[in-house]
């Protein structure tokens, strides 16, 4: 038996099945194996989890509960990064059936159920950084903790090119969390008078289109070389539907309420197509979070 293997012994007695409480510990030493902070477990009977080169992480089914097996699938792709390598990025979207993230006004507590909350915090502990753009954190004042699962608080990186995010937002004062304001490099200095020096990160090329969108592209590499390298881009609807638009996101959990909110702010806004062929239609899957659906969806490049 290999280190990495930690299926059960063999024992005559029917054993109760394994749950998520006993499986997300599992979770959260697979991270800190692949931060460089530890080994994975020992090879113990209660552990029935094993790990192949070819396919990552994989459970020994017959000894975990149907809830167990269903939350390791969705939370597989993120588990099985590499610890190296290039950044790897996992977006998501709360939504209603209609297409909105919020009222008109802004309020969007709460658009999906208390489990899709839940999930939030879990890929947030599971992931290096959560990031969101400056409208996100203005409106909802977010704390980007992981208070509501065990597991360490993520580097909290906020997008704002334009500097408008008061240094009094929870995120920038709180000192919960390590926390990095994004601008371009141009405006890094004025940035640093208003939250100190060691919250911001300037980045090269990150407003390289004068009035247009910031460059996603040039500031991978620089979250990458600060050891940040699996990437949860939390929100809002503009930010996410940069990354799709770039190209800069792997993967996608589009959630889905049953809600209608009518005239609101949209989620996702991509450019369009012509024809119905020319639409992609990503590899899926599909799963249930209380009342809301969840897509996930692979947008890597097809090969």
């Amino acid at each position: 038996m290999n280190a990495f293997d930690l299926r059960p012994t063999m024992t005559s007695a029917p054993r109760a099945r394994l749950g998520v409480e006993a499986l997300w510990p599992l979770c959260l030493a697979i991270v800190r194996h692949r931060r460089g902070m530890g080994p994975l477990p020992a090879a113990e009977a209660t552990q029935p989890f094993t790990r192949h080169p070819a396919n990552g992480f994989t459970l020994d089914e017959p000894a975990w509960d149907e809830e167990a097996v269903e939350l390791f699938a969705l939370l597989k792709p993120v588990l099985d990064r590499p610890p190296d390598g290039r950044t790897w990025v996992i977006g998501q979207l709360g939504q209603s059936l209609d297409g909105c993230i919020a009222t008109r006004g802004g309020d969007s507590n709460f658009v999906n159920g208390p489990e899709l909350l839940l999930h939030l915090h879990r890929l947030r502990a599971l992931c290096d950084a959560v990031i969101v753009g400056a409208g996100t954190a203005a409106i909802d004042n977010p704390q980007l903790t992981t208070r509501r699962v065990a597991g360490e608080h993520p580097m909290r990186v906020l997008i704002d090119p334009s500097l408008r995010l008061a240094p009094t937002l929870r995120v920038l004062s709180d000192r919960q969390a390590p926390t990095l304001l994004v601008c371009d490099a141009s405006r890094e200095s004025e940035a640093a008078q208003r939250v100190g020096p060691e919250q911001v990160l300037g980045v090269p090329g990150l407003m390289k289109n004068d009035g247009g969108p910031p460059d996603l592209r040039a500031l991978l590499p620089v979250l990458q070389a600060r050891g940040l390298r699996v990437l949860f881009v939390e929100g809002g609807g503009i930010t996410v539907s940069r990354f799709v638009a770039q190209g800069c996101i792997d993967r996608l959990h589009l959630s889905v309420a049953p809600v209608l909110i009518g005239s609101g702010r949209p989620g996702l806004s991509l450019p369009g197509t012509a024809a119905m062929r020319d639409c992609p239609r990503p590899p899926a899957r599909v799963f249930r979070m209380g009342a809301d659906v969840l897509w996930d969806l692979d947008l890597r490049p097809a090969p």
